[in-house]
């Protein structure tokens, strides 16, 4: 399940995931996306992932589907916030091969530096 949040961050897309992802729900939320890269030439992403029980096929197409249709240039950073140490690997080898995005994990004790993470320049 993807459920969107406001972090109060005028560029920045923000939302939790639990559970098993559908393909309705990652429509959507590359939906939102759009709209906000129609408005901000660069968007931040706050993830706070507390579990991923599976996704469906299709979501898996819509993703590169989006990524295919509009790349990364308009990510400047994202912020993960999990407790999951692999979630937290994975945050860090994306951050060496996507270089033009900055990427950092936090623990969910640390929400408050993942947002300041995103709003500082």
């Amino acid at each position: 399940m993807i459920t969107m949040l406001d972090i109060k961050l005028d560029n920045a897309i923000a939302y939790t995931i639990s559970g098993k992802i559908t393909d309705d729900e990652i429509t959507q939320l590359f939906s939102k996306i759009k709209e906000k890269m129609e408005t901000h030439n660069e968007i931040c992403i706050y993830q706070e992932i507390e579990s991923i029980d599976g996704i469906e096929f299709g979501a898996i197409i819509e993703k590169v589907k989006f990524l295919y249709e509009h790349g990364i240039s308009n990510f400047k950073k994202v912020a993960v916030v999990t407790d999951k140490k692999w979630m937290q690997n994975t945050v860090d080898i994306e951050d060496e091969i996507f270089r033009s995005i900055e990427m950092q994990a936090f623990s969910f004790e640390d929400k408050n530096k993942a947002v300041e993470f995103l709003k500082r320049d």
